[in-house]
């Protein structure tokens, strides 16, 4: 027992020396925990997390991802009232609709900033392009992606925020953003309200200039690095051949950027041009526009004045082109073979003169007079078997990650 009492005598005092500082430390107090690291070292990693958040709408429903969705091509994939991909994108409030349909987001980062100059056109029997090129959104109204990342938030008829300052309040509701966004952007980047929502739309456009969004690993892709091989009797190399020729299609005409073989290849050359695309009359009496107003394009955006430019858009990449129906700026076509028919329909002596999801003939283009019949016009009538070549080869511009989206309709077999 005198053991246990001298045990316990030497224990108490070892503990009282230790709390009254012997040992070495000069502190009676625990030492600091060090500062936990934010949630979001980079742009990139920050930009993920906004793309993805539904809080940056209005009726917290809506992110970036909602209408350019990863695991769909980056598109708006959201069934429409037939039960198929809509046309156009439904807003945050529920019952607001776009008139143009939504573009991929995929391989966005490549285009150049909006402005006028010229390129050489690669496979085409017209002369090299001078007008407008690049930018973001179908008329290049945002010069570049934080540009095009800073619109949606605040459109009305998008996620439907009132003002940016309501934006960057939903922001520093998560304190998770607050510290990463000062770490990123410096400690008094929430003091001016365009500072804080500038640096939320360029972490979100660093996040897209990923690999996830341009993979460049499709069967074409595979090809040109000598992983693939086009089966030369099959219909994809007939449709390759096709849409590379110089005399046959114009399809180079617009869609190509580099010479041929060379790794890259966007096909898009970011030109503006009017295909002569008809109204979408069932998007309109849904969306309440008025039967007199026409969707002007590219003069739509505030940089363009010259009237020349009414009804032009954008050139879209044709990558991932067979996993993002409907087509067009206003996504009136359902079918990949119905757009290279209805390109067909422009040659005089076409037998591609009903558009086959409608089974009556091509309605009128919306802004009749800048169609580029010049271009529209270049080449040789097709076959079905053409059409259907052509269809192949696009399906083969599929990234690997959504070859399970193609159709499974034996086309290509």
């Amino acid at each position: 027992m005198d053991t246990l009492k001298l045990i316990y005598r030497m224990t108490l005092s070892t503990s009282i020396a230790l709390a009254a500082g012997c040992g070495g430390s000069s502190s009676t107090n625990p030492p600091e925990p060090e500062p936990s690291a934010p949630a979001f070292t980079t742009k990139s990693s920050l930009g993920e997390a906004l793309y993805s958040d539904p809080n940056l709408s209005f009726n917290r429903t809506q992110s970036c991802a909602t209408c350019h969705n990863p695991d769909h091509a980056f598109i708006d994939n959201r069934l429409g009232p037939e039960g198929l991909v809509d046309a156009v994108s439904l807003g945050d409030d529920g019952f607001s609709l776009g008139d143009r349909n939504t573009p991929t987001a995929a391989y966005a980062r490549f285009a150049p900033l909006f402005a006028s100059g010229s390129h050489p056109r690669f496979n085409s029997q017209q002369p090299d392009y001078h007008g407008f090129v690049g930018g973001q959104f179908l008329d290049g109204r945002a010069t570049d992606l934080a540009s095009q990342a800073a619109g949606p938030p605040t459109n009305p008829i998008e996620m439907g925020m009132p003002d940016k300052a309501s934006v960057v309040d939903r922001l520093k509701e998560n304190s998770r953003y607050v510290d990463s966004f000062e770490h990123i952007f410096g400690p008094d980047v929430f003091d001016d309200i365009d500072t804080a929502y500038m640096a939320m739309a360029e972490s979100i456009a660093e996040f897209e200039k990923n690999d996830e969004f341009a993979p460049f690993d499709s069967k074409y892709d595979q090809f040109l690095r000598g992983e693939y091989i086009y089966d030369p009797l099959s219909k994809a190399a007939l449709g390759k051949s096709l849409f590379f020729s110089q005399q046959f299609t114009n399809c180079a005409t617009c869609h190509q950027l580099k010479p041929n073989g060379t790794d890259g290849e966007l096909f898009t050359s970011y030109e503006y041009h009017n295909i002569g695309v008809p109204k979408n009359v069932d998007v309109r009496a849904r969306n309440g526009k008025d039967e007199s107003f026409v969707d002007e394009g590219l003069l739509s955006n505030d940089a363009v004045t010259d009237i020349s430019e009414r009804g032009k858009f954008k050139t879209p990449t044709l990558r991932n082109v067979a996993v993002t129906a409907p087509y067009m700026h206003n996504g009136v076509f359902r079918e990949l073979k119905t757009v290279i028919q209805f390109y067909d329909h422009f040659l005089t002596n076409s037998d591609h003169v009903i558009n086959p999801e409608t089974g009556t003939p091509w309605k009128d283009p919306e802004v009749p007079e800048t169609v580029a019949f010049t271009e529209l016009q270049d080449g040789n009538k097709l076959s079905n078997d053409e059409v259907e070549g052509l269809v192949c080869f696009l399906r083969t511009l599929t990234d690997s990650r959504y070859e399970h989206l193609l159709p499974e309709d034996g086309l290509c077999n």
